[in-house]
């Protein structure tokens, strides 16, 4: 329901009004018409809960797809066909307009770019998928008989993926160019007029969150599916706020307790110097993560919600062995990497006994504080950690004049409790690292559940090429394990989370 009411407003706001969305279901149906929003019941009576990558329902929503185009096209109406887990940046009428010969023009996984401004992608240097999470149909003879063909294929086998389906008719004849300069090509029956919108402003969740080919070629983005990502639904939704394109209800920009912020501080040497390999992406990633579980302890502490810092990666995350960043395309090393590249967002979303994990432990996008949707903070209180001893550096509530206050490191449970119960009030308090900020919790159980709860909470690296398995799991508590290396799992036995 969010990814809709999100996907409608990014269209609303730029002025585009002719839109129509097809509700899987009686209850969404209901819902989004008395929110105003143009919806009709697409009859499949289908379940509104999050549906799997792959499941026997994902295929039932894709035939539905197909279904509808074929319906439609008939009446003579142009349709830009898409997901609600993409967002629109940018009215595309326009630019599609561009291209009035088009039967068809789609979106690809296309990762790295055949173009560097606004034209189609090169169809000739284009290998990857082509994407139907966006794609715009004008209603000709060819499309008519594209429609139709790839209707009744799907519907004479289930497990065939809706676009699996369209790439292999598509490409079952695929050249020669319609002409010099459009960029179009024959495709299908010989007939059709294929175009390939550039990856590098229709985006893929690549080359958006990952590559950010728009911002490297100085162009502006009209979309972005949130595809290749890791936690399912939840990631998807992390990735679009992260970006500040998701549109949350208000009480999201508030927390009761209050939020709980922190600088990394991380050093020149860990991001820059030496090869980018998996040992340097490891290293990088785990002093990162020690200071983001300090963090998450102490905000488990003070009944805050955490401000993720940006994650720095040195290396790309895929499904597939590669060198570490794809050849040919723009990412740079090291990248601000999506948080579902480390950390499994389902998991640290979810809802788990408290008996078991002890308390959940709320947290926000990197980006929280700069979204505009947040209403105005008050200054909040600034804490540098100190060396207890040194100057000015010892257990007490006092703050400066610029509201900083000094707290010494390895602090204990009962000092947190004693000193930030001051400030209770505070909105936000940010400290200037959490580098051995905390000793850990003084009741054993409550220790042992954090703990329990964090190991949960990390993914793992994919992966080594000519190794099977190929994936590297991360692990919460590397700093524990003396000489811990970053290796795949050895044996059939080894491939677990750590524990």
């Amino acid at each position: 329901m969010d990814f809709i009411l999100t996907w409608v407003k990014h269209l609303t706001d730029m002025g585009v009004d002719n839109l129509l969305v097809g509700a899987m279901d009686t209850k969404l149906l209901e819902a989004l018409y008395w929110k105003g929003i143009p919806v009709f019941d697409m009859g499949s009576h289908m379940s509104t809960i999050d549906v799997g990558w792959g499941s026997p329902t994902f295929h039932k929503m894709g035939r539905e797809k197909v279904i509808l185009i074929d319906s439609i096209l008939p009446y003579g109406f142009e349709l830009l066909m898409c997901d609600t887990d993409m967002v629109w940046l940018k009215d595309p009428l326009p630019y599609l307009a561009r291209f009035p010969e088009a039967d068809v023009l789609t979106s690809t996984d296309q990762v790295t770019p055949t173009v560097v401004d606004d034209r189609l992608d090169v169809w000739q240097q284009t290998g990857a998928a082509y994407n139907i999470g966006i794609f715009h149909w004008r209603p000709t003879e060819s499309s008519k008989k594209l429609a139709r063909e790839w209707k009744e294929m799907l519907l004479a086998d289930d497990k065939i993926w809706d676009q699996n389906g369209f790439n292999d008719i598509v490409r079952r004849q695929l050249g020669p160019s319609v002409d010099e300069d459009s960029g179009l090509v024959y495709a299908y029956d010989g007939n059709l007029k294929l175009g390939l919108l550039p990856a590098s402003i229709f985006c893929s969740g690549h080359t958006y969150f990952v590559q950010a080919i728009y911002q490297q070629l100085r162009l502006e983005p009209y979309a972005v599916h949130t595809t290749f990502q890791y936690a399912g639904t939840e990631g998807k939704r992390h990735r679009l706020r992260e970006a500040k394109v998701f549109y949350d209800p208000p009480e999201y920009y508030d927390s009761p307790g209050g939020f709980l912020t922190f600088k990394p501080s991380i050093p020149k040497s860990l991001l820059l110097d030496g090869e980018h390999n998996i040992e340097s992406h490891f290293t990088l990633i785990n002093y990162q993560m020690k200071q983001i579980r300090t963090a998450l302890a102490i905000a488990s502490l003070l009944n805050r919600t955490l401000v993720m810092p940006p994650l720095w990666c040195r290396l790309d995350r895929l499904w597939f062995g590669h060198p570490g960043v794809l050849v040919g395309t723009l990412t740079r090393q090291p990248f601000i990497c999506p948080l579902d590249h480390v950390f499994e967002v389902n998991v640290m979303l979810k809802e788990f006994p408290e008996e078991e994990l002890g308390p959940k432990i709320n947290f926000r996008e990197y980006s929280f504080f700069e979204n505009p949707l947040l209403p105005q903070q008050s200054h909040g209180l600034t804490v540098h950690l100190c060396q207890e001893g040194s100057q000015g550096c010892q257990v007490s509530n006092t703050t400066s004049r610029a509201g900083v206050l000094k707290f010494p490191k390895r602090g204990t449970e009962e000092t947190f409790k004693t000193i930030f119960s001051s400030f209770k009030d505070v909105k936000v308090i940010q400290f200037s690292s959490m580098q051995d900020a905390f000793l850990g919790f003084a009741d054993k159980k409550r220790e042992e559940k954090f703990r329990n709860r964090m190991k949960r909470y990390v993914g793992i690296w994919c992966c080594v090429e000519d190794h099977t398995p190929g994936h590297i799991y991360y692990d919460m508590y590397w700093d524990e394990k003396p000489g811990w290396k970053p290796i795949p799992p050895q044996t059939p036995k080894e491939d677990h989370p750590p524990s």
